[in-house]
């Protein structure tokens, strides 16, 4: 049968399946159903997993049907039961688009192109597609087909009521990782098709781009051509990849906001789904905010702000609370302590700002376990629920324990002029708040000088920290190795950002010193989980720094990243994999080298032997730790006998 145009009064049905971990349905899906309404004569919703009450009565008014199934086989599989859930019935259509919720759009109308490919003659189509490339890079060998993408295929009447296409969904495979779905479903379905004599064309084709993937590198190019999608994965792959191939996810949003497409949408959706540090990279995040000039069109006055600070005595906690009078607007302000006895002096210092401090209190905490953070979370509770304030100003005036003079000294400053650094440079912050309504969170980055932070942020926080959020109902991927996060326990954010902290009801006990039982710190590890928390409500993060230290910092770490690069081969992403294929050094001796040379050069001889050599690894090394303790007790007995 000839491929035919898409007729003028013709039937569409479009096939479209979200997943949502929490059973929800995002904004930004709601907003591309919507659009879809006008071309689509039937709109069916395939749902991975679950779907809430609420998120159903969001997708009826955009959609014809739902269907909800377990979550397997990804979108494939999905589509395969949505076909089949349609039946004979899908004969009654010209044309049926299957695709899914990993874009967004319409940031350009979808109309053009619906046109544009109605007017061809043929059997199916994509929004974009692959080029061919040798080797696969899935497997390191054979051959990448050309194919159309995925996430979005147009098929039409001829193609879809063939025998061919019945049988290729009746064999289609089992579909257990994403490799699979690419290998066995993406990668040979246009092959296939084009194979058995029908006729493919792409909307958006790779030759016309100077890569062979433009939908992740040249999503700028798409848009300017007229495309009404952008993929997800430029905001969400690895950074060091983006990095590598100059996707700029920032440029990107520019863009898409200067189209019109409310980049709310992709925030709120970025926030809930993708490790925080990720999205806070890959979009660019880091505001640099000037000190003496206020240059931010947003008039910050109008927000109720709420400043926490908890004080450990007077002396140090007088700079903090003069800077009460730097806020554009008159705060509230409580200011926790574990002392009653310095609740007067207190008092006068908050006095003494006059009409700056719109009502104060010192509230004096049972127990100084959890010093700040159990002040604000347990002290500050019933202020934090309340509507009352739109943001808060976390502050305290402890310094770090078991640091040198200097290092102590620049924390407490990297903190307090990265926060609350001046007059102009506070209204600049705070009208972040104001220009952003999905801002969840702002602290400064993790402080380089003077600190080993970097590559162990985490340190022994990990797993319980995983554990915290779970029970919280937080369920935003954690960050990888440091967590974007206010380290050091001083930021400002809205109170909803800390909603999912008060599903529990935290007490003093909670915060109690546990090291002894190897358990971390919960202040600590609540503190890594700030991001992660604004993200459940959908709120992103910024971090900021004022133009003295964004020097700093900027040049601090291109010259170690230049030291530590020297020895290392190619660009950063392939030094950066190289060293995870390495390992861990530890203190380079010989057994570790040994062990990196092989998970190098031979990782699939380690894989089968790693069963076999972990426990006799353990083993090992208690005899060697046994063995260096005998010899250094030796050596004291040597020493004593010679005094």
């Amino acid at each position: 049968m000839r491929a035919l145009v898409f007729p003028p009064d013709g039937r569409r049905l479009v096939i479209y399946v979200v997943y949502d971990r929490r059973g929800g349905v995002d904004d930004y899906v709601v907003h591309a159903l919507a659009g879809l309404r006008d071309r689509a004569s039937r709109i069916l919703v395939v749902v991975n997993g679950k779907l809430t009450p609420a998120a159903r009565r969001r997708l009826e008014p955009v959609s014809d049907d739902i269907l909800v199934r377990k979550n397997v086989g990804f979108d494939i599989w999905a589509h395969k039961e949505a076909l089949d859930h349609v039946g004979p019935a899908l004969a009654d259509f010209d044309e049926v688009v299957l695709t899914n919720d990993t874009w967004f759009g319409p940031v350009r109308p979808y109309g053009p192109v619906f046109d544009r490919m109605d007017a061809l003659e043929v059997d199916f189509w994509g929004m974009t597609d692959h080029a061919r490339e040798e080797p696969n890079p899935f497997t390191g060998d054979g051959v990448l087909p050309y194919h159309l993408q995925s996430f979005w295929i147009a098929v039409r009447r001829a193609m879809f009521t063939s025998e061919r296409w019945a049988r290729y969904w009746r064999d289609l495979p089992a579909m257990p990782s994403y490799f699979d779905a690419v290998l066995k479903h993406e990668t040979i379905f246009t092959e296939t098709f084009v194979e058995a004599g029908f006729v493919s064309a792409v909307a958006y084709a790779s030759d016309d781009y100077p890569t062979d993937h433009p939908a992740l590198f040249n999503p700028t190019l798409l848009l300017e051509d007229g495309c009404p999608l952008v993929k997800r994965r430029p905001f969400f792959h690895w950074p060091p990849f983006l990095d590598r191939h100059a996707v700029i996810g920032a440029a990107l949003m520019e863009r898409i906001e200067a189209f019109g497409y409310p980049p709310a949408l992709i925030l709120d959706n970025l926030a809930r789904t993708v490790p925080p540090k990720v999205v806070n990279t890959n979009l660019a995040m880091l505001d640099v905010l000037p000190m003496s000039t206020v240059t931010a069109v947003e008039d910050p006055s109008s927000l109720r702000v709420l400043v926490v600070l908890h004080a450990t005595g007077v002396a140090s906690a007088t700079p903090l609370i003069e800077r009460l009078s730097w806020f554009p607007s008159p705060v509230d302000v409580i200011v926790t302590v574990s002392d009653a006895a310095l609740a007067p002096a207190l008092e006068e210092l908050l006095r003494a700002q006059g009409e700056h401090v719109a009502t104060s209190t010192i509230r004096v905490v049972p127990s100084a376990n959890g010093r700040d953070m159990s002040a604000f979370l347990i002290g500050c509770r019933e202020e934090l629920l309340s509507d009352r304030w739109d943001v808060f100003v976390k502050l305290h005036d402890r310094e770090p324990t078991h640091r040198g003079r200097t290092v102590s000294d620049y924390f407490r400053r990297y903190l307090r002029e990265n926060l609350i650094g001046s007059p102009a440079y506070i209204a600049n912050l705070l009208a972040l708040f104001v220009r952003e309504p999905g801002l969840g969170a702002v602290f400064p980055p993790v402080i380089q000088t003077g600190y080993a932070t970097t590559g162990e942020g985490w340190s022994w926080y990990r797993k319980m920290g995983q554990d915290v959020a779970d029970r919280l109902g937080i369920r935003v991927p954690l960050d990888g190795i440091t967590p974007l996060a206010p380290l050091g326990g001083m930021w400002i954010g809205r109170p909803r950002a800390l909603r999912p902290y008060f599903s529990e009801t935290w007490t003093y006990h909670d915060f109690r010193d546990r090291s002894k039982e190897l358990v971390p710190d919960l202040q600590r590890l609540l503190e890594r989980l700030v991001s992660a928390s604004a993200g459940e409500e959908g709120l992103h993060v910024r971090t900021v720094l004022d133009p003295e230290h964004a020097s700093l910092t900027h040049l601090s770490m291109e010259y170690k990243l230049d030291q530590l690069a020297i020895n290392l081969p190619g660009y950063p992403i392939d030094q950066i994999q190289f060293l995870h294929r390495a390992g861990w050094m530890g203190t380079a001796g010989a057994v570790a080298f040994f062990r990196m040379y092989m998970k190098t050069n031979h990782n699939a001889v380690v894989e089968r032997l790693e069963p076999v050599m972990h426990p006799f690894g353990q083993r090992a090394r208690a005899v060697l730790r046994s063995g260096r303790a005998a010899v250094a007790a030796g050596r004291a007995l040597v020493k004593g006998d010679r005094r």
